[in-house]
């Protein structure tokens, strides 16, 4: 969706984060169909949660929480004929991979995340290995030499430090989240199809 004067939504959304794999894999299609304008937005959970006393994610923390996130996603992921695999340990180490989805050219931003959420979720990989990392910028016919060498630069740590603290400010405590222009919160993969209509309903409004 290319149009400026269309309505937008910002996905926010975490590497590591189990319910933005759902997410990640339909909702450009979804936009794209309501004819609004996503905005992909990589950030961290990690400090957000650090900030609130929580050293890991609250599905480790409270197990039978856990146990029913995931069956729950097994349950999406098999609806949706998604590829999936729980992921070895948990939660991953998505720091690397969310600077490089900063590096990378912009408008290969959603395919490049979509791929690192398949090598996750689906193949079982690390997302902090940089074996790994670097066969999917290949498979983009991106460089990974200058790439990796521009997400361990000062800009782009400065950039996801920036974007997490925009994050923590605009109020997002999980992922995914759906913000629109006026910046109303959706939490979750089974919020899509409600921001998107409130983004078509509220375009050019200001919170």
């Amino acid at each position: 969706m290319s149009d400026p004067t269309a309505p937008s939504l910002d996905f926010w959304y975490e590497f590591a984060s189990t319910y933005s794999y759902p997410a990640a894999m339909r909702c450009d299609a979804m936009a794209e169909a309501a004819s609004v304008r996503l905005r992909w937005r990589p950030f961290l959970l990690g400090p957000i949660f650090s900030a609130q006393g929580w050293l890991t994610s609250p599905f480790n923390l409270f197990p039978a929480k856990g146990r029913y996130m995931w069956r729950d996603l097994a349950r999406t992921c098999a609806q949706r004929g998604l590829p999936y695999r729980q992921p070895h340990p948990f939660p991953q180490n998505s720091l690397f991979s969310a600077r490089l989805a900063l590096a990378v050219p912009e408008d290969l931003r959603a395919d490049f995340s979509r791929a690192v959420y398949l090598a996750e979720f689906a193949e079982g990989k690390l997302i902090s290995d940089e074996k790994v990392l670097r066969d999917i910028l290949a498979t983009l016919d991106l460089s990974a030499p200058d790439l990796l060498e521009k997400a361990n630069s000062e800009t782009i740590r400065e950039n996801l430090r920036g974007e997490t603290e925009i994050a923590r400010k605009l109020g997002l405590f999980g992922a995914p989240t759906f913000v629109a222009a006026d910046g109303e919160l959706f939490w979750g993969d089974d919020r899509l199809e409600q921001a998107l209509a409130w983004a078509q309903s509220h375009q050019g409004a200001t919170g």
